[in-house]
């Protein structure tokens, strides 16, 4: 059972989900680097200078000035900006991972289009089912 089990984990299938789970967590944080620096600065600046990671509903129902705030105080909160961050994150990674799928998708279809060339004993046994008909 150990030995499957070890054939298993070196398997080309599951080295390969490895790295890619390790590229793609390196590829989130590149995500929401770009979402939090790059895109919400200017969409929150659209909607009258808005930091939609601030946003927050305390649970305490006390007043708080900002998040850290809140958070110094330690009170229950529902962060529903940080929330927005994530959707806007997701959608953005879903997107891209879906321009990446698809090209691979293309460039695998090209490989499979071009059809292989026949074997040579084919061919040699063609070439001569074709002198045999013309002999008759």
């Amino acid at each position: 059972m150990l030995k499957d089990f070890k054939a298993f984990l070196m398997g080309g299938n599951v080295v390969d989900m490895a790295v890619w789970f390790m590229f793609g967590a390196a590829f989130a944080s590149v995500v929401k680097s770009l979402v939090e620096n790059i895109v919400m600065p200017p969409v929150g600046l659209l909607m009258a200078d808005v930091d939609f990671g601030s946003l927050f509903i305390a649970l305490d129902w006390k007043e708080y000035a900002t998040l850290a705030a809140l958070e110094e105080a330690g009170a229950p909160a529902i962060k529903y900006g940080m929330f927005i961050n994530d959707v806007i994150g997701f959608v953005i990674l879903g997107f891209v991972i879906f321009m990446l799928v698809k090209q691979v998708t293309k460039m695998q279809a090209k490989e499979e289009e071009a059809p292989a060339a026949p074997a040579e004993d084919v061919v040699l046994l063609t070439e001569i089912r074709d002198l045999m008909k013309k002999k008759k």
